[in-house]
């Protein structure tokens, strides 16, 4: 899952100041085995670590679902190669009113989906006000968790605690120029439409194929339409050819893709949901790639021959508390917690080379990070002192941990919730060990306000403060148990509203140390998680939101 909040908002971003001045932007064959093709053809094999959800970008929140969705759509704008700045992908440019509440995109022209319909600015509306106007389920945080948490409501909000939608409305003005309308300026409006999220689907698949055709509930939805599973049509690079439920998506080449075609003819993702059973079967051939490398395998592959790439860091690993459950509700029991682990050794033990300790909920390398937050160094005598003074008790500590995922900011759970409860126990904790399957049993579980103590973490989606501590702490939070203090959300709306750069990275420096003193849980790792490739598979980018294409690389 790439988020794991319900109340992430959208900050007046690092482009508030553009904003202001009206922002503009222009820019411009052998299926039965991995090794098989050559230049500029041939099949590329890639193993991930679970099936996808359902392959409708605006319906899930999940890593392997949006790894396929993003070679079969696209959106208006997309991240950079290997980076977070934004750059045109189907607008050629787009310019926002000086009060910042119309965003309009021109088009690229000649673009088509691939079920031979034109992309056009009707097309543009028709995926906008489809999102803006879903009803029922669909509404749940469960199912549209993407559109809930940026815009933050719907036309019609069947929640009464849903707010007024950023998004009001879109305008067809001519074939080639769609007209955004907002309720309320925002400048990381335009980061945001670069997700998976709100890329953009073929109208008449979506209709022929009943998209919304929803049942069951937000926690367990029925998903009884055909569009997701069996008729997925965008605009991007691959087209969809067909899916093997929990085995294997098949992808192939799109021949009239408006921009550099891709490079290999087929396009396969596994499903290789262990760790181990990944490597061997790199190792013997019947892939040719595999993401979230387990750190011990690391040296092996690579002196065996196989090459490994690192995606940069742009997550965070932690443990969260529900303070509104006992001993959780107690700052010294959670200081003592942080206190108690040696994550040093965590990190060492379970993580790949570059991997480094998180003092805060946001990597260094955004805006708003801050040096002096307040730091829990490993220290077991300071956590036995912490928990005589806090006079409590039952030390008791129902501890989750999920199973059946790998994630990249967490390789193998089950092994950090080891050494953690080895060293909670040590200093007096008693530990409650709790568990369930990742996908839907403990996504639900934390998200909804199950798990007192579990673990737990965050891939950023776009370039922003505000996407890591503003998904968390902006506002009341189920997963850490209703998580209520109203400076820090005052803090979080002050840094969102303003539009200085500098005045906005003090005002989030200072949200952090808040966060840190506070501790509502405690961040311990940013990760470098590796990829895995044979020899004679070029082109791949790793990317820190992990959005990367698969449409520049090649087999031999």
């Amino acid at each position: 899952m790439r988020g794991t909040s319900l109340n992430r908002r959208l900050a007046a971003g690092a482009l508030a100041g553009a904003l202001a001045l009206g922002l503009t932007a222009c820019g411009g064959d052998d299926d039965d085995g991995a090794a098989s093709g050559g230049e500029g053809g041939g099949t590329l094999v890639f193993a991930g670590s679970a099936d996808p959800v359902i392959l409708d970008g605006s319906l899930v929140s999940d890593g392997e679902s949006t790894r396929v969705i993003n070679q079969i759509f696209e959106g208006l704008v997309r991240s950079e190669e290997g980076g977070t700045e934004i750059e045109p992908a189907l607008a050629e440019s787009w310019e926002a009113s000086p009060d910042g509440l119309q965003w309009t995109f021109t088009l690229r022209e000649g673009v088509t989906f691939h079920d031979g319909e034109p992309f056009d600015a009707e097309a543009v509306c028709f995926n906008f006000e489809r999102w803006y106007n879903f009803t029922g389920v669909l509404q749940s945080p469960a199912v549209s968790y993407y559109w809930g948490t940026v815009m933050g409501g719907f036309a019609a909000n069947e929640d009464p605690a849903m707010g007024q939608s950023l998004y009001t409305g879109c305008e067809a003005s001519d074939e080639h120029t769609a007209v955004i309308t907002l309720s309320r300026p925002s400048s990381a409006f335009l980061s945001a439409l670069a997700m998976p999220a709100f890329t953009m689907a073929s109208p008449a698949a979506l209709t022929e194929f009943q998209a919304d055709a929803v049942s069951g509930t937000g926690e367990s939805p029925s998903f009884d339409g055909t569009f997701g599973y069996e008729h997925p049509v965008g605009t991007g690079p691959f087209q969809f050819e067909s899916w093997e439920r929990g085995s294997e998506v098949r992808l192939s080449k799109y021949e009239e893709y408006w921009d550099e075609p891709a490079q290999v003819d087929e396009l396969i993702f596994t499903v290789i949901p262990d760790g181990p059973a990944r490597r061997q079967a790199l190792e013997s051939g019947e892939i040719d790639g595999y993401d979230l490398v387990d750190p011990a395998d690391v040296d092996l592959l690579e002196s065996a021959g196989f090459q490994m790439l690192r995606r940069p860091a742009f997550n965070v690993a932690y443990i969260g508390f529900q303070q509104n459950y006992p001993p959780f509700d107690n700052l010294q029991i959670r200081q003592a917690i942080a206190h108690a682990i040696d994550f040093d050794n965590l990190i060492r033990t379970n993580y790949p080379e570059g991997a480094v300790r998180a003092t805060q909920f946001m990597p260094p390398e955004l805006f708003g990070w801050a040096e002096d937050v307040t730091t829990y160094d490993y220290d077991p005598d300071r956590a036995r002192e912490l928990i005589a003074e806090s006079g409590v008790t039952d030390l008791t500590l129902p501890f989750w941990y999920p199973t059946d995922v790998s994630r990249p900011y967490m390789p193998d759970a089950q092994a950090n919730w080891e050494l953690m409860a080895a060293d909670l126990e040590a200093v007096g904790f008693t530990i409650e060990p709790n568990t369930a399957p990742w996908n839907p049993d403990y996504l639900d579980a934390t998200q909804t306000g199950g798990t007192p103590m579990f673990l737990l973490g965050w891939n950023g989606d776009f370039g922003d403060p505000d996407n890591f501590i503003g998904t968390f702490f902006q506002d009341v939070n189920p997963q850490f148990g209703s998580f209520n203090n109203p400076e820090i959300f005052a803090k979080l709306d002050e840094a969102e509203q303003e539009t200085d750069e500098d005045a906005r990275t003090a005002l989030y420096q200072e949200a952090n140390r808040m966060i840190m003193d506070f501790l509502p849980g405690i961040p311990y790792v940013h990760s470098e998680p590796a990829i895995a490739f044979r020899e004679g598979v070029d082109g791949f980018v790793p990317d820190p939101l992990s959005n990367e294409s698969f449409a520049t690389v090649t087999v031999d």
